[in-house]
């Protein structure tokens, strides 16, 4: 991942509510799930990226609801 594609996923976890302070090592942790979710259920990066991130926001979306 590179720097900027780093802090846009840094930024949306923040928007997402991650505290700034732990955003950036969140943002490598779902980085390197979604390479081994790629690997193992052969699809891209950028899908398992992005399905990963769904599931924050509709995790995020049900604390606001509560």
């Amino acid at each position: 991942m590179t720097d900027s594609e780093q802090a846009a996923l840094t930024g949306a976890l923040q928007q997402l509510g991650v505290p700034a302070n732990k955003a950036h090592d969140m943002a490598a942790q779902l980085d390197k799930r979604a390479h081994q979710l790629a690997e193992q259920d052969g699809r891209t990066h950028q899908d398992a990226l992005l399905h990963l991130l769904q599931l924050m926001k509709t995790a995020h979306d049900e604390r606001q609801q509560s």
